[in-house]
């Protein structure tokens, strides 16, 4: 557990880290490869703590821990290696003729100090890949745990102790009084990852100092199965996204809308593929998760009342474990449907035409992902366009924020900006424009007094601005 600390003398660190900076220590590329290849080395020595860690916080077998948190981060590490001496190097950029003989470009400048908030729920992956993208774009960073997945927090702690110096990379723990006193200092770029409630505070928070913010949140994420998809693959996909870490995934399927014939055998399918994943008792499965505190299961099990459980719906306080549940006959004004499930409930609607799904999901809040499950392109086509989300998966689940390439990051109440890859690069950059003009030419045709009369001045930029 960490133990609770009195809470540090944050101006005073932020000054070290921005006279560290202002060193111009972190710009060359050279240095910041030479971290990252730290932060891989450190991540390797640490890999057996952190996957029993994430254990004991959230009932992660090993395998899962390592491929939903360090695989994914190894990866960002790797990709950002492959790539950064390209995304930092000066892009050329056309001048106007206004300003000839002329030379112009942009150069990714790093913000300075940043701030990264972490959540719970994957408390490795989402709060270091921002790290890693910080790092690349040449950033000072302050990381801030949850608390609430404290075995995780230590390790992490002693992870980056030993990868970093304080005046370039620092960690700290504590609650809610900790995150609120960090907001209180100027930070450069602040990365938050949790829930919208929060995310509107941390925005708040920066709006004082004018802080640019990166918001990744969350929001009742819908699958739409249509009557042409391949039903039993929709109900395997679906229950493999909706139930990992034991629905505490932020891109997990909130809720399915399914036509009503395929109904019936889209929840005997995945009754059928449920069974196949965690076998007659979750409880015993090891590839089976935990909720992470008492608060969040009362939570949990509150919804339970709500529709009738046709699978599953069993629930243990002790261990703080609910059975993965289908949930039928659900009100869509119902809690369940109005707010963020995160956890392994998942309720199932059925509708008679693609226009009534499309309705039902035109006025709520724009989720972090959609997807739909379908055969034909012309109705992919419409969901797409009628239905707004941070990204979207078609015939899949989740597998949109897996790789490097793909920007993952919400709109809405479910974020803004993105991150991953070069997404994640600009996320902590600047685009700093730079036009450089040589001095032997200086015509007089801008200066006062003025030569022409207004006609011939718009004829004139015209003509010399290429419009």
């Amino acid at each position: 557990m960490v133990s609770p600390k009195p809470i540090m003398d944050f101006a005073a660190a932020n000054q070290r880290q921005r006279a560290f900076f202002q060193s111009g220590a972190t710009r060359s590329v050279t240095f910041r490869r030479a971290q990252l290849e730290r932060l891989a080395g450190a991540l390797g020595r640490h890999e057996a703590a952190l996957l029993s860690a994430l254990q004991a916080d959230l009932g992660k077998s090993l395998s899962q821990g390592y491929a939903s948190e360090f695989g994914l981060v190894q990866m960002e590490i790797r990709h950002a290696l492959r790539n950064l001496r390209r995304w930092a190097a000066p892009k050329r950029c056309r001048t106007p003729w206004f300003v000839a003989p002329a030379r112009g470009w942009v150069q990714s400048e790093p913000f300075g100090i940043v701030l990264i908030l972490g959540p719970w729920n994957y408390p490795v992956q989402l709060l270091v890949s921002p790290l890693v993208s910080a790092i690349a774009a040449g950033n000072c960073a302050v990381l801030k745990p949850s608390e609430l997945a404290p075995r995780t927090a230590k390790a992490i702690t002693e992870l980056i102790h030993d990868c970093f110096d304080e005046p370039y990379v620092t960690i700290v723990n504590g609650g809610a009084d900790v995150a609120e006193a960090l907001l209180r200092e100027r930070f450069d770029k602040i990365f938050f990852t949790g829930s919208t409630r929060v995310g509107r505070l941390v925005m708040a928070a920066a709006a004082k100092h004018l802080t640019p913010v990166t918001l990744e949140l969350g929001g009742k994420c819908p699958a739409i199965v249509c009557a042409d998809a391949t039903v039993a693959l929709a109900a395997r996909r679906i229950a493999w996204g909706k139930f990992m870490n034991a629905g505490q995934t932020c891109v997990a399927p909130d809720f399915v809308l399914v036509a009503r014939e395929a109904r019936d055998p889209f929840v005997t399918a995945m009754k059928k593929a449920l069974q196949e994943f965690y076998g007659d008792d979750p409880a015993q499965c090891n590839d089976y998760g935990r909720i992470v505190n008492p608060v969040h299961f009362e939570r949990l099990v509150h919804y339970l009342s709500e529709g009738k459980a046709i699978h599953g719906g069993w629930h243990d306080a002790k261990n703080l474990f609910i059975a993965p549940t289908i949930l039928a006959a659900v009100s869509p004004d119902a809690a369940v449907m109005q707010e963020e499930i995160f956890g392994p409930i998942l309720p199932v609607l059925e509708f008679d035409t693609l226009d009534e799904a499309l309705a039902l999901l035109r006025d709520r809040p724009t989720p972090l992902a959609l997807y739909v499950f379908t055969r034909d392109r012309a109705t992919e086509g419409r969901v797409l366009a009628n239905v707004r989300s941070g990204g979207a998966c078609v015939n899949d689940v989740v597998s949109h924020m897996i790789g490097a390439e793909l920007p993952f990051g919400g709109l809405g109440a479910s974020g803004m900006g993105s991150y991953h890859g070069r997404a994640g690069f600009e996320a902590f950059s600047h685009p700093r424009a730079v036009l450089r003009r040589a001095t032997w030419l200086d015509t007089s045709f801008r200066y006062p007094p003025e030569r022409l009369s207004l006609g011939g001045l718009k004829r004139a930029m015209k003509l010399l601005l290429g419009d």
